[in-house]
């Protein structure tokens, strides 16, 4: 395996929201993992790939820089492989996930996909949707103000408003479920898959998850969990993944969140090799 060699670039801080320290913690760990495993791993940072320093055809990355993802997806065509995939990233973009999941009839929340400078009250009540999260359209999450929770159709007016004068030009609208919040992580092509309750572990990034506050221990099937979102992976073209989802009080669970490469800050030391494993998979199967 000594003649594997793999570029490995770090995910920029500006799009490490309160999680610098968790992102670098996971990547380190993996590369590490990969070591192990006779491969060479280079590190490099978004600004040093945006530059044309990585020269290696096989890329490990945590990017979110619209360039790097450009540049990811150009290498990608060019025949490198790229984990998570920068067409696989893109996905994980707000509105293009949610076009995505609901098109694979991915169990999601109503949604409303609106330009930020037009008028949305009727539209959210001939729908019914009252209570709801407001999510820039555009690109990943990098500020609190991105992910906005609004208590009625008026108060949703004003929301998007203030992100028509912020420059964001489009949104994501969801209809607020009431139910347990459960964090999850995955490694596709391995059975590794982890849940908790956010709230309960004092886990967050902005605070939202405050909203739905304490979970109540809602029966619901694990299995079925791990089967959807496995398919959402899939889908969305990511191998390492991670999101958020409600369980209902009847039982049923929608994805509300899912993004490529996450923290996996509470158990980091248990995914990280089965991340190597999949990144190995991936190289063996290229090969």
């Amino acid at each position: 395996m000594a003649d594997i060699k793999i570029a490995g670039i770090m995910r920029a801080g500006a799009y490490s929201p309160n999680h610098i320290g968790n992102d670098a913690a996971i990547f380190n760990a993996v590369a590490e993992q990969l070591r192990k495993r006779g491969c060479e791993v280079n590190i490099y940072s978004e600004e040093q790939f945006i530059a044309g320093k990585v020269t290696e055809n096989i890329i490990l990355n945590m990017c979110r820089e619209q360039k790097s993802i450009q540049l990811l997806q150009e290498r990608e065509d060019a025949g490198d492989l790229v984990i998570n995939s920068g067409y696989g990233i893109e996905n994980c973009t707000r509105e293009r996930m949610t076009r995505i999941l609901l098109g694979s009839n991915i169990p999601y929340p109503d949604s409303l996909m609106v330009n930020t400078d037009e008028a949305v009250r009727d539209a959210l009540v001939a729908a019914g949707i009252d209570r709801c999260w407001i999510k820039r359209g555009d690109f990943h999450a990098m500020h609190k103000e991105d992910v906005s929770y609004v208590r009625h159709p008026e108060e949703a007016q004003e929301v998007l408003q203030e992100y028509f004068l912020r420059g964001i030009k489009r949104a994501v609208i969801n209809r607020h479920l009431e139910g347990d919040l459960i964090k999850f992580y995955g490694v596709a092509g391995t059975p590794f898959f982890y849940r908790f309750y956010p709230f309960e572990a004092g886990h967050s990034k902005y605070g939202h998850e405050a909203i739905n506050g304490h979970a109540r221990g809602l029966t619901f099937d694990p299995e079925y969990l791990h089967a959807i979102c496995t398919k959402a992976a899939d889908v969305l073209d990511v191998k390492i993944y991670g999101g958020d989802c409600i369980v209902a009080p009847d039982g049923s669970i929608r994805i509300i969140d899912f993004n490529d490469w996450p923290s996996f800050a509470p158990c980091r030391n248990e995914a990280a090799p089965h991340i190597a494993k999949c990144v190995m998979t991936e190289i063996k199967a290229r090969r």
